[in-house]
């Protein structure tokens, strides 16, 4: 990630991908199935779905126990605010009208396989965040820069994470 000099007003965003040797039908349940992100994540300790339900739908929502060591220990509930199986799936943090944060994961046809994106964007809601500005306005910029790259390395991991997933179970070992 580069320098943009961002402020958090400026909803900055990050984006990784990978591609993955099987199609969006099968990796589409691997993306949606929130309680495993925990695994996948250094931050995200815990993920679970609000309500009964049988997979992901647009309105469902779900908590999420997070750690980090500069900020501390926090839950989130996410609402979910995009869901086309095999294509989309996204969700807002907190608000859905005013999210902390705003995250994505699109699956592509490609190949014979599946584009992965994963992005995210911050703001405009409050968050942590915006504490940790608050305390320091002088930095801001660096204070966002630092976290869109933290956000660029952990999602770098569950994109990888999930790739590794679904071709192990393709190939009968996972």
């Amino acid at each position: 990630m580069e320098w943009t000099g961002a402020r958090y007003a400026d909803g900055p965003t990050a984006e990784v991908e990978t591609w993955i040797d099987a199609p969006p039908e099968r990796v589409w349940p691997v993306v949606t199935d929130v309680a495993a992100m925990a695994d996948l994540s250094e931050e995200v300790q815990e993920v679970a779905w609000l309500d009964e339900g049988d997979g992901p739908a647009l309105g469902r929502c779900f908590t999420g126990r997070n750690r980090h060591a500069a900020i501390g220990e926090w839950t989130t509930t996410s609402h979910v605010v995009e869901c086309e199986e095999p294509r989309v799936f996204a969700w807002a943090v907190e608000d859905p009208d005013n999210p902390s944060a705003t995250w994505r994961f699109t699956l592509e046809p490609r190949d014979g396989g599946t584009l992965l994106r994963q992005w995210v964007r911050i703001g405009p809601g409050p968050s942590g965040l915006t504490l940790v500005i608050d305390a320091r306005p002088d930095r801001e910029q660096k204070i966002v820069f630092v976290r869109m790259r933290e956000h660029e390395h952990a999602m770098t991991r569950t994109v990888a994470g999930i790739k590794a997933r679904v071709e192990a179970r393709a190939e009968g070992t996972g």
